[in-house]
């Protein structure tokens, strides 16, 4: 596998109620690369969104569904998702400021 860009660690948001509610904490919910680690989720949060700085990364593994069509059965793709927290002098993430 080639090296993971940092442009590429993130891929979207989560938004969701729960996640709403930890932004008042500085806490930020993000899809990620199924392969990326801590270490690059803090690089490429910082790099992407200008005067942020992480204080912490947690992530979790998500398997996929069982989804059935017809009488055959499959699997959705797994995921994988960080919630950052930042430290307390750090710029907010303008993309959940609209929300």
């Amino acid at each position: 596998m080639a090296a993971i860009q940092y442009y590429d660690v993130i891929l979207k948001p989560v938004i969701t109620e729960k996640s709403m509610a930890g932004m008042s904490e500085k806490k930020y919910t993000f899809l990620v690369h199924p392969e990326a680690n801590k270490t690059q989720i803090k690089e490429a949060v910082e790099k992407m969104f200008e005067g942020t700085k992480v204080a912490n990364v947690n992530t979790m593994n998500l398997d996929g569904k069982t989804k059935r069509r017809g009488m055959v059965y499959g699997k959705t793709a797994k995921t994988k998702k960080a919630i950052v927290t930042l430290t307390a002098d750090s710029k907010d993430i303008e993309i959940f400021a609209g929300l």
